[in-house]
């Protein structure tokens, strides 16, 4: 609520003009307009004060853990626990979450009473935000004078990546197709057990062998062998250099349509959003198939989630995704250099680029040389505003029996990343037959 200013210059101005008065005229008359004018200032300067007595915020929510797309529910409770009511009172929610609901002006708050609201934020922007901090603004009812009191925040939200369904993606051609068991002991409980030991101290519970402890009267834990289906690595390339993105469209945004209908979200025009949705499908796509997924990602810092599978994984990842940024001054060549040595034969690599420069194709070459084929996501940069040649890039890498999957600004991740294109290829073919291009 915007204050009066020409209120408040009215009244100082009624009091200097009768106080000029008094003492020019003498008459009573110019006393009584400066005692009036004081008593109005003064009046509302009491009121201000005791406006905001008592006067408490509370927010809460259901979850602290959304994804971009999903319709954020806050709910709000105001009360004021003293005399006297306020006659207006503002509440401002200042979150840094984008587009953030929650503001409100109520009227006529009496003592002892309580106001409560919920408000929905579409999320857009994936990150931390915090809910908070909040303002509460309240006056005197002219205007005159107002009082702040701020409520800092209490809770963060954790907004996840957005991850798109994939039907079905064709393993990397780096992986076993399994059938025998791999004569390697594994610390992970895989489905091929191989025999039991005695229990020694850190052993997990889980793997206690309760038939043998109960034959033997010790303690027996089970020994298990390395899963044949090798596990699945996402290297996702966070060189700031080859990413680029396109301002958004700014649109109207209306609070009160979110309870009529769900508004339909796309990924932010740029390639590191586009490139963390399709890691984070992936995922997903991977750990509900019971598969054990790795996450490598040099965004300032070298980030590298080790394989697992499970749903815990699933969280590992997806918060780890939810605060990347392009940062990165080591490009993808130097991230695999880094990390490939130290991946078992026979694990998928699925990179996710939109660099269209040499060095890709050498990290490419490296993972070969390594007896680790790759997969590339290429997120086409050009389509972003950014340099051309992504259609030259998937070309040279068709050229060495990379298969290869090319999105673009505005393209359907659900169907984009089911069946990349040219994934049967082989150099052989012509790039009519592949589809270079489309």
């Amino acid at each position: 609520m915007k204050l009066s200013h020409a209120s408040r210059w009215l009244l100082g101005l009624l009091i200097i003009v009768g106080l000029a008065g008094r003492i020019v005229t003498g008459l009573l008359v110019y006393t009584r307009l400066a005692y009036l004018g004081i008593l109005v200032m003064g009046g509302a300067a009491l009121w201000t004060v005791l406006s905001m007595r008592g006067v408490r915020l509370h927010r809460d929510t259901r979850t602290l853990r959304a994804s971009m797309g999903d319709v954020f529910e806050e709910y709000y409770e105001i009360k004021k626990d003293a005399w006297p009511g306020s006659a207006w009172l503002e509440v401002l929610n200042q979150s840094d979450l984008p587009r953030a609901a929650g503001s409100r002006l109520f009227t006529r708050i009496g003592a002892h009473q309580l106001r409560y609201y919920s408000a929905r934020t579409v999320l857009t922007r994936r990150g931390a935000f915090t809910l908070g901090p909040t303002i509460l603004t309240s006056g005197d009812p002219f205007g005159l004078f107002t009082l702040r009191k701020k409520v800092t925040a209490r809770d963060t939200l954790i907004i996840l990546p957005m991850i798109f369904p994939i039907p079905a993606f064709p393993p990397p051609p780096g992986l076993l197709p399994g059938g025998k068991t791999i004569h390697q002991r594994s610390y992970d409980v895989t489905p091929h057990a191989a025999e039991v030991r005695e229990y020694v101290p850190g052993d997990p519970m889980k793997r206690i062998h309760w038939p043998s402890t109960a034959h033997r009267g010790q303690f027996m834990v089970k020994e298990f062998e390395q899963d044949p289906q090798a596990d699945i690595w996402l290297f996702l390339d966070a060189y700031g250099p080859v990413h680029h993105f396109m301002p958004e469209p700014q649109a109207p945004y209306q609070e009160d349509n979110l309870w009529v209908r769900r508004p339909k979200i796309s990924l932010p025009r740029d390639t590191f959003e586009y490139g963390v949705s399709a890691a984070a499908s992936l995922a997903n796509f991977f750990l509900t198939g019971k598969r054990a997924v790795g996450l490598a990602c040099a965004a300032g810092k070298s980030t590298v989630l080790s394989c697992e599978r499970g749903e815990r994984q699933i969280i590992k990842i997806m918060e780890t995704l939810a605060f990347l940024q392009p940062e990165g001054v080591i490009p993808l060549l130097g991230l695999v250099n880094l990390q490939a040595k130290l991946l078992p034969l026979g694990s998928g690599v699925i990179l996710i680029t939109p660099s269209v420069r040499p060095d890709l194709l050498l990290a490419v070459e490296d993972l070969q040389h390594r007896n680790l084929r790759p997969v590339v996501i290429l997120i086409k940069a050009e389509t972003f505003g950014g340099r051309s040649g992504s259609d030259k890039m998937a070309a040279s890498l068709f050229a060495m029996n990379v298969p290869v999957c090319q999105i673009g600004l505005g393209d359907d991740l659900s169907m984009k990343l089911t069946l990349p294109t040219g994934y049967f290829q082989r150099s052989s073919v012509s790039k009519s037959v592949l589809g270079i291009g489309v």
